[in-house]
C-alpha cells in the first residue's frame, strides 16, 4: 500500500451523533458542518419561519416536524483529518435505522439536554455503543439555560449509564449567568458571548485564571473552581487507552444553539478519536483498514433522496482499501460482478461525484435493486461475506392497501422500495397475500403513508392490527397450517420465511405447550 494512500486512510475519523430526540443533535451537527466549512450560514432546526431547515433533514415530515427520521452522511475536511458525520434518527421509532447506522461507525458523540440529563433513549443507543465497545464522547449541551447541576450530570453518567467519565471543561455559571467554560485539557478559559479576540483568558500554574477579570468576583467562578479541585482530586484520571476502550468518555460542556464550546470539542475529539477500525467477517476473519483490496458493506438503502429522478442509494461504509469510481466489484451473496461508474458522496440531499474514497469513508451507489441492508462487496479475487446486521423484531403491525385499485402497481413498486430501506418490515398472509407491515414504532407507518403519498402518488389504507409478539420458526417442515387460529397467524416473511404473529404472551405460551416440538425465535 503506497504510504499516500496509507496515510489517507489514518486521517479519517467517522462518527455517529446519538441523543434522545430535542437534545440538540442536528443543531451540533451543523455547526461541525459549519466549522469544517461545509456550509455558510448554521441556521438551525428552530428557524422555521425564515424557510431554513436544517442541512442533515432532507425528506419533506423532516422539514414539518423538525425531527431527524432518516440517517444523513455529511463529510468535511478540518485540521488535516476527513471527518464523516452520520447524522442518526433521535426518534426511538427509528432504533433500527439507527442500529444499522452505529454498525458504519468507528465512535459516537452522545449529546445530552443540561436540564433533562440521560433520557430513554439516549440510554438504548449508548448500550448498543457499549455493545460493540464504540469510545463514546459526550456534549452536554443547552448551558445557555438553566439546568442540572454538573456534577449531577456527571454522576447520572456513571450510575444510569455505567461508564466512567472525566470532564474536559467545566462550566462556569449557567443559563442567564452561563460566563463560559474553564477548559481542563487546553488549559484556558474560554468566555461566553465575547469577541473573538477575548474568547480565552489563560490560567497560571495554580489553575487560577492569570489576568485580572471582572469574572473573578463572581461566586460562578469561586464554585467552578471548587469543583474543578474536587474533580482533581477525587475524579477519575484521563487515559487515552480507556477512552479507545469505550471505558471511559471525555465530557464537554456547551451550547450548539449559541455556537458555543463546538469548535473546542471538534478540535478536542479529533485529537482522541479512533481511525478506521478492523472488522469481522462471518467466518471471524479481521479484515484491516490498510488492506489493499477494497471491501465494504451496505448498512442503508435510501430511494428518492432525488424526487425528480427516483432514485435509489445503496450507502457504503468502506472497511479497506481504496475505491475508484469506474472499478470492478464484487456484490459476496450473489457472486456477480459490475462495473461501478455511478457513486457520490454527501452533505445530506447535496450530492457530488466521487472519483476516489478510501477505508473509512461513506459512499453512495447508485441501486437498481441489487444491494440489500447488510450486503459485502469487495474489489480483490477474494469474496467474504462480513458479520451479519442486526434486524428488530417488529411489535406493531398494520395491515395496508390501495385506496385505489388501478394504483397497485405503484403501490406494490413503493411498498417494495420502502421495505428494502429497512424502515419497516413485510409480511403477507399465507393464501390471500394481504400486505401486513410491521414496525418498531408508530411514527414508521406514519412516515411510510407519508411516502407513499408523496413519492409514489398511492393513497394507502390502514387498518390497524395493534401489537404482536412476532417469532420465527428453526424448523419450518414442522409446522402444519393447522397449527393457526385466532390467536397465532401464521405469515411469509419478504425472504419467505414462516413467521408466527401471537397476539400476546398468553397465547405464545399456549401454543409452546401444545407444539413442543416447534422451535421459536425472535430477532433483536
Amino acid at each position: 500500500m503506497s504510504s499516500n494512500l496509507e496515510q489517507d486512510i489514518l486521517s479519517r475519523r467517522t462518527f455517529a451523533i446519538i441523543s434522545h430526540p430535542d437534545a440538540g443533535k442536528t443543531t451540533i451537527t451543523e455547526k461541525l458542518l459549519y466549522f469544517g466549512g461545509a456550509i455558510r450560514d448554521a441556521g438551525t432546526v428552530k428557524a422555521k419561519k425564515t424557510g431554513k431547515f436544517a442541512t442533515s433533514d432532507w425528506m419533506e415530515i423532516e422539514k414539518q416536524r423538525g425531527i431527524s427520521v432518516t440517517s444523513s452522511v455529511m463529510q468535511f475536511d478540518y485540521n488535516g483529518r476527513r471527518v464523516n458525520i452520520l447524522d442518526t434518527p433521535g426518534h426511538s421509532d427509528f432504533s433500527e435505522d439507527t442500529y444499522r447506522t452505529l454498525m458504519a461507525v468507528d465512535s459516537a458523540v452522545m449529546v445530552v439536554d443540561a436540564a433533562k440529563g440521560i433520557e430513554a433513549q439516549t440510554l438504548k443507543l449508548f448500550k448498543v455503543c457499549r455493545m460493540r465497545g464504540i469510545p463514546i464522547f459526550t456534549f452536554i449541551n443547552k448551558l445557555d439555560r438553566q439546568g442540572k447541576e454538573p456534577l449531577e450530570l456527571m454522576e447520572e453518567l456513571e450510575e444510569v449509564l455505567g461508564i466512567e467519565s472525566y470532564a474536559m471543561n467545566w462550566p462556569i455559571g449557567m443559563g442567564k449567568e452561563f460566563l463560559g467554560i474553564y477548559d481542563r485539557y487546553n488549559k484556558r478559559i474560554e468566555q461566553f458571548r465575547t469577541e473573538e479576540e477575548e474568547r480565552f483568558l489563560p490560567i497560571d500554574e495554580n489553575g487560577e485564571l492569570a489576568v485580572e477579570h471582572e469574572m473573578k468576583k463572581t461566586s460562578y467562578y469561586t464554585q467552578a473552581m471548587e469543583d474543578i479541585m474536587l474533580l482533581n482530586e477525587a475524579g477519575n484520571d484521563f487515559s487515552a487507552e480507556r477512552v479507545t476502550r469505550g471505558e471511559l468518555t471525555p465530557v464537554f460542556f456547551g451550547s450548539a444553539l449559541t455556537n458555543f464550546g463546538v469548535q473546542t470539542f471538534l478540535e478536542t475529539y479529533l485529537n482522541f478519536a479512533p481511525t478506521p477500525q478492523p472488522r469481522l467477517t462471518e467466518d471471524e476473519q479481521i479484515v484491516d483498514p490498510l488492506d489493499k483490496d477494497f471491501s465494504g458493506f451496505v448498512f442503508k438503502i435510501q430511494a428518492n433522496m432525488n424526487p425528480a429522478h427516483r432514485d435509489r442509494i445503496a450507502f457504503v461504509r468502506i472497511v479497506s482499501g481504496e475505491f475508484e469510481r469506474g472499478m470492478n466489484m464484487t456484490l459476496s451473496r450473489t457472486n456477480k460482478s459490475f462495473k461501478v461508474t455511478q457513486s457520490t458522496q454527501f452533505l445530506a440531499d447535496d450530492r457530488e461525484t466521487v472519483d476516489k474514497a478510501v477505508a473509512g469513508d461513506i459512499i453512495g451507489l447508485y441501486d437498481t435493486g441489487n444491494y440489500q441492508i447488510g450486503d459485502t462487496v469487495v474489489g480483490g479475487k477474494k469474496t467474504f461475506q462480513f458479520e451479519r446486521l442486526p434486524q428488530f423484531t417488529p411489535e406493531l403491525f398494520m395491515k395496508v392497501t390501495a385506496k385505489n385499485v388501478m394504483k397497485s402497481k405503484h403501490f406494490h413498486k413503493g411498498i417494495l422500495q420502502l421495505v428494502q430501506e429497512g424502515a419497516i418490515q413485510y409480511y403477507k398472509t399465507l393464501h390471500t397475500e394481504e400486505v401486513i407491515l410491521g414496525a418498531v414504532g408508530q411514527l414508521q407507518f406514519e412516515v411510510f403513508e407519508h411516502r407513499m403519498k408523496a413519492e409514489y402518488n398511492v393513497d394507502v389504507r390502514m387498518e390497524p392490527m395493534g401489537s404482536k409478539i412476532a417469532r420465527w420458526i428453526q424448523n419450518e417442515a414442522d409446522v402444519k397450517e393447522s397449527m393457526t387460529g385466532p390467536r397465532s397467524m401464521l405469515v411469509h416473511d419478504r425472504y419467505e420465511n414462516l413467521v408466527f404473529l401471537f397476539e400476546n404472551e398468553f397465547a405464545m405460551r399456549w401454543f409452546q405447550d401444545k407444539n413442543e416440538n416447534i422451535e421459536l425465535y425472535s430477532l433483536l
